[in-house]
């Protein structure tokens, strides 16, 4: 058997297990990347037991190829997988593999008059969408993947089903955006109306409930909130129905929405989650609460808000407006020679 031949029947053993486990689609893509990276390199490196070609290969991307730590990590969860699940083989210690940096980055939230801004340059679709995310926390793949069934109107919930590592949760409706996903669900309505007088009418369904409810792919309560504009194939079934629009949909609003508002830092539809646990932190919601409205499995992940948040260490009034506020006039008459100096610079820039 050649080496193509090889890593395509290694690869299709992982995507069998990976479906089976119910592993979404994005998680099975980056697997299958590194299993078929890792598969590549090894022919060029032979030699050594299991534990000693991963442990090899781990440095080689952190200090060949300078990865990411996370890129890193995910490389690392992928080979584990495949050996543990699909090979069914035992791993003893890699830990003395050379482990890439990890930059201590905290996330960009946007202030309250940043995030009306920004929604203020969006429209139809994409505005629901973002709305969604910064008035509920939710990922941009769990708000896209949002069926009708899924927004409890008289409980003012929605209901996340598969979210994150196969976790349900709800959250809270906001009651500002009912109005507008009411028209979405009558616009969905009416598209799946047609679709239906067309013989069509169908949408995709996780795992195998397809097989299970034969019917369900039509029916109203599982249409996408979101739907695709055109039809596509399944990744894994190769049905052709409806999917949810795409992730760079929005992404590209999004963008788009932060050049009109003037917005100068490097933004997302994630950033929109970021605020969202952000501003909740600062109104007084607690930690654990948070915890579960973001569906973060550990509260360490929920704790890097608290390091951007207007309270605690962030929070705390500087010294230098301590000594502003105060009646130290040798300080104010300081303040007051550089303040009459700097606009005359200023002024004699703008008419050079």
């Amino acid at each position: 058997m050649g080496r193509k031949a090889t890593i395509e029947k290694a690869k299709e053993q992982a995507t069998n297990v990976m479906r089976f486990r119910r592993m979404s689609v994005k998680t099975r893509k980056s697997y299958l990347y590194w299993l078929e990276n890792y598969s590549w390199w090894l022919f060029s490196h032979p030699k050594g037991s299991t534990e000693e070609k991963l442990t090899a290969f781990l440095t080689y991307l952190a200090k060949e190829r300078n990865v990411s730590a996370s890129t890193q990590k995910q490389a690392l969860n992928a080979l584990v997988f495949y050996y543990k699940r699909v090979r069914q083989q035992d791993i003893a210690d890699i830990s003395t593999f050379s482990r890439a940096t990890k930059p201590k980055k905290l996330p960009v939230v946007l202030s309250t008059r940043e995030v009306y801004g920004l929604l203020s340059h969006m429209n139809s679709t994409a505005w629901l969408v973002a709305s969604i995310i910064y008035g509920a926390g939710l990922r941009l793949t769990e708000a896209l993947s949002l069926r009708v069934h899924d927004i409890d109107f008289d409980r003012m919930q929605i209901n996340v089903k598969a979210g994150k590592r196969e976790k349900d949760r709800s959250v809270m409706l906001p009651g500002s955006i009912v109005a507008a996903l009411q028209q979405q669900l009558e616009e969905v309505k009416r598209i799946h109306t047609q679709d239906l007088a067309k013989g069509h009418g169908d949408t995709h369904l996780p795992y195998a409930l397809a097989k299970k409810y034969p019917n369900a792919p039509r029916e109203w309560g599982w249409q996408f909130i979101f739907p695709s504009t055109k039809y596509c194939p399944h990744p894994d079934t190769g049905v052709w129905a409806r999917w949810h629009l795409h992730e760079s949909a929005i992404q590209k609003k999004v963008k788009q929405a932060a050049q009109l508002a003037d917005i100068k830092k490097n933004i997302g539809p994630h950033t929109l989650r970021h605020s969202f646990a952000t501003h909740l932190l600062e109104s007084g919601t607690d930690i654990r609460t948070l915890q579960e409205l973001l569906g973060h499995k550990h509260l360490s992940t929920t704790q890097i808000y608290t390091h951007v948040s207007t309270i605690g260490a962030t929070g705390t009034v500087s010294p230098l407006e301590a000594i502003n506020n105060s009646n130290n006039t040798r300080f104010h008459a300081k303040t007051e020679q550089i303040a009459t100096v700097q606009p005359i610079g200023i002024h004699e820039q703008a008419h050079k």
